[in-house]
């Protein structure tokens, strides 16, 4: 078993379920047993990350989900609007038993790193027990330098390993979006990848996370899986 793989993001949007996918696809095409662990989904219905990966990988077991709240909001906000019992403990122990069943886990975040998640513990806290490294999804616009760079920042300050930065849905049609990633590497002192835009909502989760997968780069596939 590697150590676990987290898919973090910089807010709520900017793609770490496609990235989710394209990483999980991608490795299951090398040749490893990967799949995704979704913490818990908010949202639902309609929102289920972990089915979307599972598609996109053609293979119901290619992702789970231990936990699943309607309210489309923070999962401890969520879980108090719904008056749902929520604490951190069984989502820790979930995960835990899904990593140690799986060759190559990979988690997915939830919203950004201090979204609340159960109790007083946040989505960084669950990185951070789990063991896990972390690469950081972000936007491409205007904005983005600060909010990854704190991001990473709150990450490195743990201690958590940054496997590197995937900057999503970069079209280069705007100056800040054509600088961000040379930006982003000086300020961070990590690889930086761009993944285009993937098509509209007539895409499958299919075309989407082949997309992913077209666009990152050998060596940022090297880093894949966490062996040490």
């Amino acid at each position: 078993m590697s150590r676990p793989l987290a898919v973090v993001g910089t807010g709520t949007g900017v793609g770490k379920t496609v990235v989710t996918a394209g990483l999980t696809r991608l490795l299951r095409e090398d040749g490893h047993e990967a799949r995704a662990i979704k913490p818990a989904q908010t949202g639902h219905p309609p929102d289920d990350d972990a089915e979307f990966v599972a598609a996109a990988c053609d293979d119901p077991e290619a992702a789970t989900c231990p936990r699943f709240l309607e309210p489309a909001l923070a999962p401890r906000v969520a879980a108090d609007v719904a008056d749902e019992d929520l604490a951190y403990e069984p989502i820790r122990e979930a995960c835990e038993r899904e990593i140690e069943a799986t060759p190559v886990p990979i988690v997915e975040g939830i919203g950004g790193l201090r979204v609340p998640l159960a109790g007083d513990k946040e989505v960084i806290d669950l990185v951070d027990d789990l063991d896990a490294a972390a690469i950081v999804v972000t936007r491409s616009g205007l904005g983005t330098l600060n909010h990854t760079a704190l991001s990473i920042d709150a990450l490195e300050d743990r201690r958590i390993d940054v496997r590197g930065v995937v900057v999503n849905e970069y079209a280069g049609e705007t100056l800040a979006e054509r600088t961000n990633p040379d930006e982003l590497a000086r300020m961070t002192g990590h690889a930086v990848e761009t993944v285009p835009p993937l098509g509209d909502e007539t895409a499958t989760p299919q075309e989407l996370a082949a997309g992913v997968c077209d666009a990152l780069s050998p060596a940022f596939r090297d880093r894949l899986p966490v062996d040490d």
